[in-house]
């Protein structure tokens, strides 16, 4: 075969796959997806438009003028706290190990390191979400069967 006719019929397998692959993400719901074969490495990915919800700050309470507050400022937002547990990965987040069961976690709960906080199902795989710290669980802020990007916020732990 000559080197026209492998380059013709490599470039309509990678068309091929890449509509594959494409159709894959509309049926998933996935933003991206990624596969190395070989020498072959392909990533398909689709442009969203993120949703962002702006909460007024509360007003700073009056403080006197001789007290002084030593303490670093909060974050500005929940994904900067350093409790936070982000998702590792792409996917559908579940707060219970099953439909009707009760949530891993409840805002209140007193959660220790490595124990499972959620699940964020990829692929058909259920990947347990272990909390990197022991604390108290201060907000939960993604809903049953939401879908996650990588590295969003799911849970804060302080």
């Amino acid at each position: 075969m000559t080197d026209k006719k492998k380059n013709e019929k490599s470039a309509s397998l990678d068309e091929e796959l890449i509509r594959d692959l494409a159709d894959l993400l509309n049926e998933t719901g996935l933003t991206e997806i990624e596969i190395e074969r070989k020498d072959l490495r392909v990533r398909v990915a689709r442009g969203t438009t993120a949703a962002s919800v702006s909460v007024p700050a509360p007003a700073p309470a009056a403080v006197p003028a001789t007290q002084h507050d030593t303490a670093p400022a909060p974050p500005a937002s929940t994904s900067e706290h350093p409790g936070t547990v982000a998702s590792p990965m792409v996917g559908t987040a579940y707060v219970a190990p099953e439909p009707g069961a009760s949530p891993f976690v409840e805002v209140g709960t007193t959660v220790r390191e490595g124990q499972t906080v959620m699940i964020v199902e990829a692929m058909k795989t259920m990947n347990h979400i272990p909390s990197p710290r022991s604390g108290t669980v201060t907000a939960i802020l993604v809903e049953d069967g939401q879908p996650v990007e990588f590295g969003e916020p799911l849970v804060v732990i302080e």
